[in-house]
């Protein structure tokens, strides 16, 4: 989006794990998300050594892994998929190490109640700010490139910029697409 609008872009850290640790979800959805503290602690000490550039890079690599490639989550597995998004990313392999400590998870929990106290609880990922608005979305199952995206953010920017918007909501009727 830098590429064809004038933004900068901030990164905070949201965890599912944190999000709907107080929450009733299903026992399925629970054990899904309960690994996800491990890439989240990387992030957070990613940020914390090497700045939140580092975490953009970081968050890149690991969807791209996770989402686009549609790479396995098994446990065995999951470090060398760290260490990959790691290099890639430019950073210390030994970031990884973060995964199984909890010395990152105030951090953790820190930067993700920042970014939801902006939007209240009942919301997912992305939260955006701009100026003083910030909000849930825009949620989208393909991913506009170049103008396309520059387009979508001003129509973005123009509906959040009244004082009293709030919503734009229909269900999902396609799979996200990450081509």
């Amino acid at each position: 989006m830098e590429k064809v609008r004038p933004i900068e872009i901030r990164w905070h850290i949201m965890s599912l794990t944190v999000l709907n640790e107080d929450k009733d979800v299903d026992s399925g959805y629970r054990a899904r998300i309960a690994r996800s503290i491990e890439l989240v602690r990387i992030l957070a000490a990613a940020g914390q050594k090497d700045g939140e550039a580092a975490v953009g890079r970081l968050y890149t690599e690991f969807g791209t892994r996770l989402h686009n490639e549609g790479r396995n989550r098994q446990p065995e597995l999951l470090r060398e998929l760290a260490e990959e998004a790691l290099t890639a990313a430019g950073l210390d392999t030994a970031l990884a190490d973060a995964m199984t400590s909890t010395a990152y998870d105030q951090a953790v929990r820190a930067s993700h109640h920042e970014g939801v106290s902006l939007v209240g609880d009942d919301v997912g990922t992305p939260i955006v700010r701009v100026g003083g608005h910030a909000f849930f979305g825009p949620v989208i199952t393909a991913i506009p490139r170049g103008e396309e995206a520059g387009r979508l953010w001003d129509g973005v920017l123009l509906v959040t910029g009244f004082e009293d918007f709030f919503e734009l909501k229909r269900t999902r009727t396609k799979r996200p697409s990450f081509g």
